[in-house]
């Protein structure tokens, strides 16, 4: 078993045995577990002090004892007993409030609980409590409970009550139940002539996701030929659906007939909708003509946000940031959402300045403040913008955290190289009573591939394993790679075995943890496999299937995967012109390798690198630096740290003392790359052996600096 270099102590108590799934997990430090209820936890963080608590009048504390017992019921999760309930059929109003609050909390086992209590005194439950019960259901998406609800209406004389049934019409189809939801539509008794049930079941699709526009247009379809009297509503989920699907024939049909019946001109929700499906679509000029036909008057911080969230999801992050000054010059404050939309640019841009305006904007709104998403995209915009003593800060000032602003911080880590920090943070947050999810989980997997951490891995396996997140590719795609990093390459083919519905990402990840563990002959099988499968290889399955090639001088099957390449026109990709560049020079044919270079219309510093590298591997060393010579500073070729790497090598075998000198201070004060250990030791390795051992001590010197720092 590979020994972990970060924290001695387990991220989930329990020695993990030999079967990945059979790994157990704890917390660490003792015998706190994750079966152990969350208030006995001991609390790290603390908290504010809570005010003190006044007497309660009478009727408060009757209804402070009822709301007690609800939450003793709901807790066993067990049915519960009416005659052990206070007396709720004196106070029927009351207990839809509680049904309701429990309802918005999305506590819908507890609020059924309830409910089942009120079926059996005959206490009879009101329209408002059910619509509150249904909204639950479909932000849950939970049809199981919806069907209870659905059922305990009929009960209570409900199933004809037309504001019910459109609700229960938009339930049924935004949990991909659409049958039963055309069921109910075709009962309600004015469906022929009301839009707001059909409206109901074109946003059900909508929210259920997928490529579910074709569903859409039978709907709408029907509607036209019934001659209902349709809607701004009606058409705003039609374009929502377009845009899903990135359907741009169909959603161009829609804004025409949206212009020829009038709909479009002073509707800013139909003028939001169709730029956001012509930026999803990837037509930003479109988006542009549109935005730009709005009266100024009418342009509020919905469509400004619909703007900005455009150009972020088309990567045009320089906009996206052109658009918010435009905004806030124009009067108009960022909202909630824009917020949470511009923070992730801010980091990626690394606009450290405008990040801390935003927070200083943040701070002096302070409904924003106290939003939990608003303070997990400052702390993941700090810690993209390598300001770490501030993204700390913000957690930490934080009042409540949760999962969402703990996995922020992790990433923050691991973004920041302190991937210790990283994995001890899954400890802490349990130790505050915050339970890692699927998305923190594979957050930190990566961190236990990097350090070689396979105890702390096999203890988050057991864990992803008892919480049900095995079945989610990106996790299990993850924990191949962790395995096969700590050279437990067996456990990765288990996995990747035992999984029921792969993708092209886990085929490749199969591919990559052979080609790590220098099984070459396995990965072949591997790809050849997935070529026989549904899944075709992507360019990074390409990239890694030359890489083997190239390891084993195998050219018929890399003329193979080039001509793959050439047919998917997968050659612009740099990751792929560059590996097939590689895989001719390691195979011999350096003619060929040139041939491909002088062909790629798009050389940037890793085809260049890539070609000096052939070069080197067919022995011809003064020809390779001629070209780094010749080339370097034009043509896009900037050097990078894999360019010294390279050239050190090549030196290295050729025995060019001054040449390497000459690279090394060049790269390093021109190109202002940072060297790094390993290319020092080398320097200093080629100087020491060709009787340069002045030099040669003084770049061992430089070497332990940078090892130091």
């Amino acid at each position: 078993m590979i020994e972990c270099r970060s924290s001695s102590s387990s991220l989930l108590l329990t020695t993990p045995t030999k079967s990945p799934p059979k790994f157990q997990s704890s917390i660490i430090n003792s015998t706190y577990n994750l079966k152990t209820p969350l208030t006995q936890i001991p609390k790290t963080h603390k908290r504010k002090s809570k005010p003190p608590i006044l007497p309660l009048k009478k009727t408060e504390q009757k209804n402070k004892n009822i709301k007690k017992s609800y939450i003793h019921t709901t807790k066993t999760h067990k049915p519960s007993n009416p005659d052990s309930l206070p007396l709720h059929n004196k106070n029927p109003s009351s207990i839809y409030e509680d049904i309701q609050n429990l309802a918005r909390n999305n506590k819908i086992k507890e609020a059924l609980t309830v409910l089942d209590y009120c079926d059996k005194k005959g206490i009879p439950v009101n329209t408002t409590t059910f619509s509150s019960l249904i909204e639950a259901c479909i932000r849950l998406k939970s049809l199981r409970h919806g069907r209870q609800i659905h059922t305990l209406m009929n009960i209570n004389g409900f199933e004809d009550n037309e504001f019910l049934c459109t609700k229960l019409v938009y339930m049924y189809t935004s949990c991909g139940a659409i049958e039963d939801a055309e069921r109910i539509l075709s009962n309600i008794p004015s469906q022929s002539n009301n839009v707001y049930p059909w409206n109901a079941l074109l946003r059900g699709n909508v929210v259920y996701g997928g490529k579910q526009y074709r569903n859409v247009l039978h709907t709408f379809g029907q509607m036209r030929e019934l001659g209902i009297e349709l809607n701004v509503y009606t058409f705003s989920c039609l374009i929502k659906s377009f845009a899903g699907s990135s359907a741009l024939t169909q959603g161009m049909k829609c804004h025409a007939l949206m212009i020829k019946n009038g709909f479009v001109s002073g509707s800013v929700l139909l003028q939001s909708s169709l730029i956001d499906m012509y930026f999803k679509c990837g037509k930003i000029k479109l988006a542009r003509q549109v935005f730009e036909e709005i009266p100024k008057q009418d342009v509020d911080d919905v469509v400004w946000g619909t703007m900005i969230a455009g150009f972020s999801h088309n990567r045009m992050k320089r906009e996206a940031v052109e658009y918010l000054r435009w905004m806030i010059r124009e009067g108009v404050l960022p909202n909630s959402i824009i917020l949470t939309t511009i923070l992730p640019v801010l980091g990626e841009l690394g606009a450290l300045k405008l990040g801390k305006e935003m927070h200083g904007y943040v701070i002096k709104t302070e409904s924003y403040s106290k939003q939990i998403f608003i303070q997990s995209g400052l702390i993941d915009m700090y810690c993209k913008c390598r300001d770490m003593g501030y993204g700390r800060k913000v957690f930490y000032g934080s009042v409540e955290r949760n999962v969402v602003s703990w996995t922020a911080l992790m990433s923050g880590y691991v973004s920041n190289g302190r991937l210790d920090q990283a994995l001890r943070s899954i400890t802490w947050m349990q130790q505050e009573g915050v339970k890692p999810d699927v998305v923190t989980i594979a957050t930190v997997l990566p961190v236990c591939a990097e350090l070689k951490a396979l105890k702390q891995g096999k203890e988050i396996h057991g864990y992803a394993v008892k919480n049900n997140f095995v079945p989610n590719v990106s996790i299990v795609t993850s924990l191949m790679v962790m395995y096969s990093r700590c050279g437990h390459i067996e456990y990765s083919c288990r996995l990747f075995d035992g999984m029921e519905r792969k993708n092209v990402i886990s085929w490749t990840a199969m591919i990559d943890s052979y080609l790590k563990n220098r099984c070459l002959d396995e990965a072949i099988a591997v790809f050849r496999a997935m070529q026989l499968s549904k899944h075709r290889p992507d360019p990074i399955a390409v990239s890694r299937i030359l890489s083997v090639c190239g390891e084993l001088g195998v050219t018929k099957l890399g003329r193979e995967i080039h001509g793959h390449v050439l047919r998917k026109e997968f050659e612009s990709n740099p990751f792929v012109s560059t590996d097939i560049v590689k895989m001719y020079g390691k195979c011999g044919d350096i003619e060929k390798a040139k041939r491909v270079f002088d062909m790629n219309p798009y050389k940037g510093p890793m085809t260049w690198t890539a070609l000096l590298e052939a070069y080197g591997d067919n022995g011809m060393y003064q020809e390779a630096l001629d070209t780094y010579d010749n080339n370097v500073g034009s043509c896009g070729f900037i050097p990078n740290h894999f360019t010294l790497t390279v050239l050190l090598s090549i030196c290295n075998r050729a025995g060019f003392a001054d040449e390497a000198k000459y690279l090394f201070n060049s790269m390093t004060r021109r190109y202002k790359i940072e060297a790094s250990e390993e290319h020092y030791s080398t320097l200093a390795g080629i100087l020491n052996r060709l009787g340069h051992s002045e030099d040669a001590e003084r770049f061992a010197h430089l070497s332990s600096l940078s090892a130091s720092r």
